[in-house]
């Protein structure tokens, strides 16, 4: 191969890795702003729950319900916050050294992408998120439960129901922990 074929070579694969950079950081934005809006959504199911399980007269197996929902916005959540950390991880790890080596001699490309995980309170804020993500996704299903528990009369049926749900809610904990990213960069 001749080196202009070569050099011509280089920059149609420079060209390919920028566009799949875009793509692939596309997707990421749009995961991202889905992944925010579960937060959303699993608070509005949550209020949505707890108002009706008051309103139909104290019925508190009503709040049963809230659990399985927890953990299906919850698992929705944890596993598009790991596609997005999947994205920022091929960013860096592969995409990035692939462009580099192709411009010999030049800074290391998409440097934003290893900096922002630079920050000494990335850690903090790391432990902080997933404090808030037990809160929501696990801890105020489990509350939920306990209220049943305490209420009126608990009946069989319901109660091996709620021991179910627990199973569900410690499964999600223990996921949202290990995919928690508290490692340094």
């Amino acid at each position: 191969m001749t080196r202009d074929n070569s050099a011509e070579s280089e920059a149609v694969t420079g060209r390919l890795l920028i566009l799949e950079y875009e793509q692939v950081k596309e997707e990421q934005r749009a995961r991202i702003g889905f992944r925010d809006n579960l937060l959303y959504a699993t608070l509005a199911a949550m209020a949505a729950i707890i108002t009706f399980s008051l309103q139909s007269h104290g019925r508190p197996e009503l709040l049963l319900l809230l659990p399985p929902a927890s953990a299906l916005l919850g698992w929705a959540y944890l596993v598009n916050d790991e596609k997005i950390s999947a994205i920022g991880r091929y960013v860096r790890e592969d995409l990035g050294p692939r462009l580099t080596a192709l411009a010999p001699g030049r800074p290391p490309v998409f440097g934003w992408e290893r900096a922002h995980r630079d920050d000494g309170r990335r850690v903090s804020r790391k432990r902080l998120q997933l404090a808030a993500d037990l809160l929501l996704f696990t801890v105020a299903p489990i509350a939920a439960l306990i209220v049943y528990w305490t209420s009126e009369p608990v009946r069989a049926v319901l109660l091996a129901v709620s021991v179910a749900e627990v199973a569900l809610v410690l499964v999600l904990a223990v996921q949202i922990v290990l995919y928690a990213d508290l490692h340094r960069p």
